[in-house]
């Protein structure tokens, strides 16, 4: 989907710049619960979703809430205190009936100011970009007229099956058609295009070509190939593609843009209304008729997780194992949480197809890059139930020894951060520390943490680094304060499929860019971490009884 260049229309006529201010009146929700979210090992925003009858936003941090709020991309968000990006919230309203998108940011809007007194202004921030400048003219065509203006892609070689560890992957071929579109419109929708976040990072992209009008073009790329991996066929990184294929050079810049100032906001939201929840039926946990069929054993595998069809209030799920169900709907991060299984449960494989009840909002009717589109939090209580009663499935939950890890201290080098600016995590460097010795973009992943401490980072890690880490990691470092860090390691699916593991691995010398780094070996030779193994007692499913034929439709 096209991220349109007028989004920031509404934060341009907010106020006049410079003066804080709170929402005028206008529409609320009838009711609202607002509470800091339960503590998850791997927290990421969820929603908005809405119904009609309930508004969900839940894992949400005061930034995630702003810039759905006021339609504004997160890196134009300046100011607030230091836990904007940190502390997350759950909220669960009940809209009136009928609201539409832009009357429910207006709601949310409404909301942060009187629950959380948040104000703000508008200013022009220069802010970190990618500018786009002509390489070579008379690359693209002018449109023709013709057609909706907008973008769409394909994959072409799409990889058939998971990769092996040692044999060469072909990598797909990712082709982006655009109609009558304006070099400002494409610009402004590139950080959502498939792969492209892996060279953009959080970076926008602003036109820079003053090219007028509207054109038709088509370029191709392939993904970023981390180093270690082999690969056959055509490389095409995106910058690349578009100055061969497009004329149009992909350069690093700081560009003046409207954003938002935060002026103030409380960490703690008022108290909720003692009624507030008795206005919230109970979320269903069952699906008004759902059909459950087993797949032949050589029929083509789809992706392990659900595909809602938000308009219809219908979920498919192709070609999904019970294992991947199971881990699903009980909410299980990896293998070591779920407890006797039968091997047959990881090679049967189903198509589901069910339909919600009207109150359930299955997915975000407009997903962005920041949030997960499916409501898998609704979702989960129905698929238990239909699992349960179709597999006559019995089990229980207690604590087992399993494999954690602590954070402790060998030889730190972190460098100590200003108090004053906001703790954060992202993608790729920051501009400050592009010299950064760590900052080994070929590895694959590139971490910059500001003002964070131990404890956070601890606490980030399994988000950070999911592939590797499943449960908790406790903070033993001993050291406090903020710090500013960055690190690079090659993701945990390169790391597998290497083609040799690192030769300098076993006596702690630092990393050959074509090598694959593990988490661990980064976290230690960068930064002078590590991470330490320990048992400790986690929740686990223990499956006491599956019947591996499910009951008839």
């Amino acid at each position: 989907m096209m991220r349109c260049c007028l989004r920031v229309a509404p934060v341009c006529i907010l106020a006049v710049s410079g003066f804080s201010q709170k929402p005028a009146d206008g529409p609320r929700f009838e009711v609202a619960d607002v509470h800091n979210s339960p503590h998850i090992t791997q927290p990421i925003v969820r929603g908005p979703f809405n119904s009609n009858e309930r508004y969900e936003l839940r894992f949400a941090t005061m930034l995630d809430l702003i810039r759905i709020a006021y339609n504004v991309d997160p890196e134009k968000i300046s100011g607030g205190p230091s836990w904007l990006e940190m502390d997350r919230f759950d909220i669960l309203a009940k809209p009136p009936e009928g609201s539409k998108n832009e009357a429910l940011r207006r709601m949310l809007q409404a909301l942060l100011a009187d629950r959380f007194d948040l104000a703000i202004h508008n200013d022009n921030r220069p802010i970190p970009a990618y500018g786009l400048t002509v390489a070579r003219s008379g690359k693209l065509k002018e449109a023709d007229g013709t057609g909706d203006p907008g973008c769409n892609f394909n994959v072409q070689n799409a990889p058939q099956g998971p990769p092996q560890p040692g044999v060469p992957i072909t990598l797909p071929t990712i082709v982006y058609t655009c109609k009558n579109t304006t070099m400002e419109a494409f610009a402004t929708q590139m950080l959502s295009m498939p792969g492209a976040g892996q060279y953009l990072g959080s970076r926008l992209v602003v036109d820079q070509t003053s090219l007028k009008g509207s054109f038709d073009f088509s370029f191709h790329f392939t993904p970023k190939v981390p180093a270690g991996i082999a690969t056959t066929g055509e490389n095409m990184p995106l910058p690349d593609a578009l100055e061969q294929q497009l004329g149009i050079r992909m350069e690093a810049a700081t560009v003046p843009m409207p954003s938002i100032i935060v002026d103030r906001v409380n960490r703690k939201p008022t108290e909720n209304s003692a009624e507030a929840m008795k206005k919230f039926p109970p979320l269903p946990n069952e699906f008004e008729v759902a059909s459950l069929k087993p797949v032949a054993p050589d029929a083509p595998k789809g992706p392990n997780g659900p595909r809602p069809d938000v308009k219809n209030g219908r979920l498919y799920l192709p070609g999904i194992t019970l294992k991947s169900l199971i881990s699903i709907a009980w909410d299980i991060g990896g293998d070591d949480m779920l407890s006797n299984l039968p091997k047959w449960a990881e090679d049967d494989r189903y198509d589901i197809n069910a339909k919600a009840p009207a109150s359930v909002a299955l997915g975000n009717l407009s997903p962005d890059r920041n949030g997960i589109p499916v409501n898998i939090d609704a979702l989960r209580p129905m698929i238990r139930t239909l699992l349960i009663e179709r597999f006559k499935i019995q089990a229980h939950t207690e604590n087992r020894p399993v494999n954690a890890y602590n954070l402790v201290a060998a030889k730190p080098k972190l460098k100590k951060a200003d108090p004053a600016t906001r703790t954060r995590w992202q993608e790729g460097a920051i501009p400050d520390a592009k010299g950064n010795k760590n900052a080994n973009g070929a590895l694959g992943r590139l971490v910059t943490c500001q003002n964070v401490s131990m404890t956070e980072l601890a606490e980030l890690l399994p988000t950070i680094a999911p592939g590797y880490l499943h449960t908790d990691v406790i903070d033993k470092t001993g050291l406090e304060g903020g710090w500013d860090f960055t690190f690079s390691f090659s993701p945990i699916g390169a790391l597998n499929l290497s083609r040799k593991p690192s030769e300098n691995a076993a006596n702690g010398e630092a990393s050959d860019p074509t090598d694959t780094l593990s988490l661990f070996e980064a976290l230690q030779r960068q930064l002078g971490l590590k991470l330490e193994t320990e048992k400790r007692p986690i929740p686990v499913l223990v499956i006491d009884h599956i019947e591996r034929t499910p009951t008839e439709n």
